[in-house]
């Protein structure tokens, strides 16, 4: 029979871990990936009987490709899950059907995002397709890309129908936490791609990205909620060529 082990990557997900946990329940094998929380996460992942490896935290793209390292042996296929992150019976029942096909080697799945506490369809949150289910010796994620990771299949991939539900955003302070995070990584990645700032980067990078999301990703479907995301965005993108201009005069 063919193998599944789940993987959830945590960094103090105590909040999460438990109904994420629970709604892995259909794997052979669940696993808590930690990069060493000092909350409960590792000792409810425990409790709840899933198996706890620690790993030092560099990037996104490094920890899954440690991860799969960790099981590369003793699993046909792998399905990341972030731990804000559900699978429904649907798509737990749709996943268990895909570990048969032989010809794909990676599965993407789309994805539900809940920002504020409401589902969100437009100005590029769905369907958010997210390659998940990896053959194992078949996948690597691209280490130059340390957020927002992108996966390299030695092989075909196919898209799955039912959608993996997210917790994403619970409020503002939450969002701009989170954005703040990932400012850093992909200032790093525009740095070593040579990308400057100049000037005019600061006001049409901005509008061009509330364009992009309002109008052509539809963000004006959500109607105020789309606008307010795509507002917020766009205000993201001007701190990060911001925070570019400055690190550039730095070096």
């Amino acid at each position: 029979m063919t193998h599944l082990t789940a993987i959830i990557l945590t960094h103090n997900e105590a909040r999460h871990i438990r109904d994420c946990i629970e709604s892995l329940r259909f794997a052979d094998r669940v696993i808590v990936f930690d990069s060493f929380s000092t909350d409960e996460t590792a000792a409810i992942a425990r409790e709840y009987g899933t198996d706890v490896i620690q790993h030092p935290f560099d990037n996104f793209a490094a920890q899954r490709n440690a991860a799969l390292g960790a099981v590369a042996d003793t699993t046909d296929w792998v399905l990341f899950v972030d731990a804000d992150e559900r699978i429904s019976e649907a798509l737990a029942a749709e996943i268990r059907a895909k570990l048969e096909v032989t010809d794909i080697v990676g599965w993407r799945l789309p994805r539900h995002n809940y920002i504020f506490g409401v589902l969100t369809l437009g100005a590029g949150w769905y369907p958010d397709y997210q390659t998940r289910l990896l053959r194992c010796g078949f996948a690597k994620f691209d280490e130059t890309r340390k957020v927002h990771e992108v996966v390299q299949l030695d092989g075909a991939a196919g898209s799955m129908e039912n959608p993996i539900t997210h917790y994403n955003y619970r409020d503002l302070p939450h969002f701009l936490e989170k954005q703040e995070r990932y400012l850093e990584y992909e200032v790093e990645m525009l740095l070593e791609q040579g990308v400057k700032s100049k000037p005019h980067h600061l006001v049409l990078q901005p509008l061009r990205h509330f364009y992009w999301r309002f109008f052509t990703l539809k963000g004006s479907s959500d109607r105020w909620h789309g606008l307010k995301l795509s507002a917020l965005m766009a205000w993201y993108e001007y701190r990060k060529f911001r925070l570019l201009a400055s690190r550039q005069r730095e070096r």
